[in-house]
């Protein structure tokens, strides 16, 4: 248990720091700062809807990842629902951008 959990620290440190596109115009530039009031819940997920939220609440593309770093599932949503009753459960990590402003959460699914 302590192996894994090790694991899953370093693979959300090194998720958290790479992989984030950049281009050399600043404006088009995707930013992890702190969402305002980024919201997901329930966590952890047993009943297969997960809620995004933020203050402005405005299209978010949604990513999920495994443990491994493969990506699961990417969807665009413009509202607060996200369905992922085919995610089986696990550990994950996902990544929420809105208006160029990227976070990550872990994701716990029962």
């Amino acid at each position: 248990m302590k192996t894994i959990t090790y694991l899953l620290f370093l693979f959300f440190m090194l998720f958290s720091r790479i992989g984030f596109a950049q281009s050399s115009d600043k404006n088009d530039m995707i930013q992890e700062e702190n969402m305002e009031n980024l919201s997901v819940y329930p966590n952890p997920v047993s009943h297969g809807k997960l809620y995004v939220v933020t203050k402005n609440n405005l299209t978010k593309h949604v990513e999920i990842y495994n443990v491994l770093g493969k990506k699961i599932l990417s969807e665009t949503l413009s509202g607060k629902e996200l369905n992922i009753s085919k995610i089986k459960p696990g550990i994950y990590i996902i990544k929420i951008t809105e208006n160029n402003i990227s976070a990550t959460r872990k994701l716990i699914v029962k």
